[in-house]
């Protein structure tokens, strides 16, 4: 059983979720569990989807965040192997009385009780090669980055992401670690926290066995890493990631929550309410969602 939380229901959300599920259904059994309601998706109601309504029908980012929780619980008890939510508005959901959500991140990491998870990011070019990166940093203001980068997240980050690709089931486990600052800090010149947080950080995970390396200058390490030479990257913040994914791979790429205790994934992308209802939003993200979802639950 897969939980699948549909999302901002006046996104693109429940749009993307039944044309995956038309793509995915026919690939094999697996059943589904689909928290929110919509009338594109009730036509995908069977044997093995089931469709439940959101109690809170008031306010569509109110109706979201119920789902969301639905199907997060839904996991914590056993009942499904895994969570796919599809993307909500923050802006909404702020606007509804959440003032202190961050992002689906956040919000599941303190349902599950735990502050021992990692944002991954992951997906391949058009010709099948992979980014995979881990955040050390998540949905924080880039002036404020330095302040929330601690020697203990950057070494929590590259242990899940050394596990992720366990998980995976990569015959490797090769990790490089970018710098914050310009170069690297250009040995001091440009920044100490190499010096002082994240080499230290990077030395402490080696020393536990991890074949781990860095801190490195983001702007030329990615090239390295598309060529092959390493399996995931450790990024200090949201954009010095995200940026070199989303541009090999905007319409594949996947959000995976790494340290949950059980799993959970998502499109990278946003709601898009500019195009809701059109019928014209790409399933392609959702769809890898799905079947990362599903690969991650068989093991």
């Amino acid at each position: 059983m897969i939980a699948i939380a549909l999302g901002d229901p006046t996104g693109i959300g429940p749009e993307v979720t039944a044309k995956a599920l038309a793509a995915e259904l026919p690939r094999d059994d697996m059943s589904y569990t689909i928290f929110g309601d919509h009338p594109i998706i009730s036509e995908l109601k069977s044997e093995r989807v089931r469709i439940i309504a959101s109690k809170d029908t008031g306010v569509p980012a109110a109706a979201a965040m119920a789902c969301l929780k639905d199907g997060a619980e839904m996991c914590l008890r056993g009942e499904a192997k895994a969570l796919v939510t599809a993307p909500l508005s923050k802006e909404a959901i702020i606007r509804a009385g959440y003032k202190d959500f961050v992002g689906q991140t956040e919000y599941l990491s303190a349902l599950a009780g735990t502050t021992k998870t990692a944002m991954m990011l992951l997906g391949t070019d058009d010709r099948g090669r992979w980014l995979r990166v881990a955040l050390a940093t998540t949905h924080v203001p880039l002036r404020r980055v330095h302040e929330y980068l601690t020697h203990d997240k950057i070494e929590l980050a590259i242990e899940l992401a050394a596990r992720a690709c366990e998980q995976l089931g990569l015959p490797r486990r090769r990790l490089a670690v970018c710098g914050l600052n310009p170069h690297a800090g250009e040995g001091g010149n440009l920044g100490t926290e190499e010096q002082t947080m994240i080499a230290p950080a990077v030395q402490a995970c080696k020393a536990r066995g991890m074949d781990v390396h860095g801190p490195f200058a983001a702007d030329a390490l990615f090239y390295y890493v598309l060529r092959g030479e390493y399996d995931a990257v450790v990024a200090m913040y949201h954009d010095q990631g995200l940026v070199p994914l989303k541009m090999i791979a905007f319409e594949r790429g996947v959000n995976w929550t790494l340290g949950l205790p059980f799993v959970r994934t998502s499109p990278d992308h946003g709601t898009a309410f500019d195009i809701a209802g059109k019928n014209i939003a790409n399933p392609s993200s959702m769809i890898e969602a799905i079947r990362l979802a599903k690969r991650l639950a068989s093991h």
